[in-house]
């Protein structure tokens, strides 16, 4: 997928992940021929009832159609929000930007009834910034046959890709999520798991706070390997690729489901196995399908968690892929919180172009589809 671009330009890229905590947004500048540079980013939390909305919304409830759209015209608010946020860190105005890139709030992902859910007002984003949004990337892919996810694996190879050497880019959001950056070029990429949606659901049961802050809380505990087998056995986790999942399956119900039987196991210890679960999913799955890697680069909000990245190393040396360094994506230039709203300014860029942005050896489409809908200031 080439990298010049007939769409270069100043883009605003908008992410916010199954954590639901809030908005990472970049003000990203494209130039053919060069890397991206980021000009300014931002963060912007949502309120506790925005949130308690969007949770709602992963399940079916009274009154959804409704709840959903009010859901996404907050959701808009404080999109709007991180624009002006990142307008003013960036020393821009409206005009400056070609274009918003913004992934909306996934509350269901069912490719394999044909649709997928990210919940967004991009209409009332339009209006209120005053600056074209491009949204809905996911729905085009899932058209076609494809899984809708993962999408950023074709911005992992444009920007994480080294000739003659494989490269694994693992995203510790919500859900765990990996691409494969070959050293022949090819490349591949699917979800391995649950990673934050479970630690962060125990860590608020549990502590009352929203994450567990360094990983101080797992790390505290002790995994208890007959709990850890129990979580293993789910069969997503032995799926081939192409697949992705999200809270539809991994959800705190699953995870009380498992907890049946083990009533005796402290609360420290079951943070302490959910890192593992994380840890030994994301593992298999690079030891099954890239034993070669030379080194493993950590996005998302997991990559400040140092007991799930102490975690993963050692998974990869039980898994028999040993000797390959667990590194942030900071070491290839990129800060671990700027890689997915960097990568939808990027799906956003290409939209504009009318350039495919979906791989379809990774989501398993038809073939390469150009992604998102356009809405005009």
């Amino acid at each position: 997928m080439a990298q010049e671009s007939t769409a270069d330009g100043v883009y605003l890229g908008l992410m916010s992940g199954t954590s639901m905590d809030g908005v990472d947004g970049v003000a990203v500048e494209f130039a053919k021929g060069k890397p991206p540079v980021v000009l300014a980013e931002a963060f912007v939390g949502f309120a506790e009832s925005l949130r308690e909305a969007l949770f709602g919304l992963q399940h079916p409830g009274e009154n959804e159609i409704e709840r959903e759209a009010l859901a996404a015209n907050a959701l808009a608010t404080r999109y709007t929000v991180c624009c002006h946020e990142l307008l003013r860190a960036g020393n821009l105005s409206a005009v400056d930007v070609r274009a918003i890139g913004v992934h909306g709030q996934t509350v269901r992902h069912r490719p394999e009834k044909g649709y997928t859910r990210q919940i967004n007002n991009p209409a009332l984003l339009a209006e209120m910034a005053r600056i074209d949004v491009i949204a809905d990337f996911r729905s085009r892919d899932v058209a076609a046959g494809g899984q809708g996810a993962p999408l950023v694996p074709a911005f992992h190879a444009t920007v994480f890709g080294a000739p003659g050497e494989t490269r694994v880019v693992c995203n510790l959001g919500g859900i765990s999520n990996i691409t494969i950056l070959n050293a022949a070029g090819s490349v591949r990429g699917f979800d391995c798991g649950p990673a934050n949606a479970l630690l962060d659901e125990w860590a608020q049961r549990h502590l009352g706070k929203p994450y567990d802050e360094n990983g101080h809380f797992a790390a505290s505990g002790q995994v208890d390997r007959r709990l850890l087998n129990a979580l293993l056995d789910e069969p997503f986790f032995e799926q081939k690729p192409p697949k992705s999942t999200g809270r539809d399956l991994f959800n705190p119900a699953w995870l009380d489901a498992k907890l049946q039987g083990f009533a005796g196991v402290v609360p420290a210890d079951v943070q302490a196995t959910l890192v593992a679960l994380t840890a030994i999913t994301v593992a298999r799955e690079i030891e099954r399908h890239a034993s070669d890697v030379r080194a493993v680069y950590v996005c998302g909000g997991g990559a400040r968690n140092p007991a799930l990245m102490k975690a993963i190393q050692g998974a990869l040396e039980e898994t028999g892929v040993s000797g390959v360094p667990v590194l942030t994506t900071e070491a290839l230039g990129v800060p671990p919180h700027q890689v997915e709203p960097l990568a939808f300014a990027w799906l956003a860029m290409r939209c504009v172009a009318r350039e495919p942005g979906n791989l379809a050896a990774v989501t398993g489409a038809a073939g390469e589809r150009v992604l998102g809908a356009i809405y005009p200031r």
